[in-house]
């Protein structure tokens, strides 16, 4: 019986514990390629929960019949602790209990905001229609559902990662809706509620469940700073702060800036670290990352990819940046960044930040946009594994 009670009752802890474990941000469970266990203990957890009584049901009963005082104290313990755990495992560390959607989502127009002009958002366009996130707000609630020009969008942030991404919420061809269920790797994953299929942020790639494989269509988006999208659309809606969040909210007050509460949202200021800052581009086959650092320094960076001459570019505020291709309709640009313009050495044609041609022989063209992202670059990489580095 001794034995049937040690077995009986590590498969209710471990069991209980690795399930929450894996998923969650604790001291070593983002390294491993731990996600196929994980899925299995939350699909068949009552399995192994019934496993377990059923091997402890005699033994306790037999124990609390006829056993000594300490065994029953002993036994009596190990059971209210292991109740304790389902309720701490299940109700308190699970990522649907620490991070709730908004309850009030609002969306105001600039004259009736209240979001700081300098903060960042993801900002999104579609059929004519603006809007803007507040990556201080997103970061918390990690998803919000909206309908963006007639559109239903899913809007997500992972913090521990500095993803930002938008995509459709349909799966072949029906809309989804989706929860957050933990993290893999340190990024985000969402759980489909028709399936269970497990999705992972960064690539809107079902990693586990019956839709492995399948990947949710992207939509193009922005991070740049509120100023900066205004200036760009003016009638744009932005996402408001819901009054039952403040402090979840606040926690999140620096993080524009690299200063995180934790350290797994904190930046490194130094280059190629694993939280150092990096942006990220994919053109074609081709993905690559370029140092934030250096594009603080120079605010423009020149490469070619695919056979195309990009450029990305940083505005004044040191938050905003684009990336482009440095092309017009009639052949290749030679752009020079002066002050917060762009200028075509060859022609004298100039181009606001916002790549649309103010003046010159190109007036009224527009840069073509290479959709981009800022992220940590332990991020990048782990989600890009074939990424080229421009050092």
């Amino acid at each position: 019986m001794r034995v049937q009670l040690i077995i009986g009752f590590l498969i209710l802890f471990i069991s209980e514990i690795l399930k929450v474990y894996f998923i969650m941000p604790f001291p070593g469970s983002q390294q491993s390629d731990t996600i196929e266990l994980a899925y299995f203990l939350h699909q068949y957890i009552w399995y192994l929960r019934i496993l377990g009584i059923v091997l402890l049901a005699y033994p306790l009963w037999k124990n609390f019949k006829i056993g000594s005082k300490l065994t029953k104290i002993i036994l009596g313990g190990l059971t209210l602790l292991w109740l304790g755990v389902v309720y701490l495992f299940n109700f308190q560390l699970t990522a649907d209990h620490m991070f709730y959607q908004p309850k009030n989502k609002t969306m105001a127009s600039g004259s009736d905001n209240k979001i700081a002009k300098d903060k960042l958002i993801l900002g999104v366009v579609h059929n004519g229609q603006a809007k803007a996130y507040p990556i201080q707000l997103i970061g918390y609630h990690h998803q919000v559902i909206d309908t963006v020009g007639g559109t239903p969008m899913m809007i997500t942030y992972c913090t521990v990662c500095r993803t930002g991404r938008v995509y459709l919420p349909f799966v072949n061809g029906k809309y989804e809706q989706f929860r957050l269920v933990g993290m893999d790797h340190f990024n985000a994953m969402f759980e489909d509620q028709t399936t269970g299929s497990w999705w992972q942020q960064a690539t809107g790639e079902s990693i586990t469940g019956k839709l492995k494989g399948k990947t949710l269509r992207s939509f193009p988006s922005e991070q740049v700073s509120l100023a900066s999208w205004l200036r760009q659309y003016p009638n744009s809606l932005i996402m408001q702060a819901d009054s039952l969040f403040k402090e979840e909210y606040s926690g999140l007050k620096n993080y524009d800036s690299g200063k995180g509460k934790s350290e797994l949202t904190t930046r490194d200021s130094l280059s190629w670290k694993l939280k150092s800052w990096v942006v990220g581009i994919t053109l074609g086959k081709t993905a690559k990352a370029y140092d934030w650092n250096t594009l603080l320094q120079k605010r423009i960076i020149y490469d070619t990819v695919e056979k195309h001459h990009i450029i990305i570019v940083l505005e004044k505020d040191g938050k905003s940046f684009h990336a482009f291709k440095s092309e017009s309709p009639f052949g290749m640009l030679d752009l020079v960044l002066k002050d917060n313009q762009l200028i075509d050495s060859q022609s004298d044609a100039v181009w606001d930040m916002d790549g649309k041609c103010i003046s010159g022989k190109y007036q009224g063209s527009s840069l073509p946009k290479i959709q981009a992202y800022q992220e940590f670059w332990h991020s990048w990489k782990t989600f890009q594994p074939n990424t080229l580095v421009m050092k």
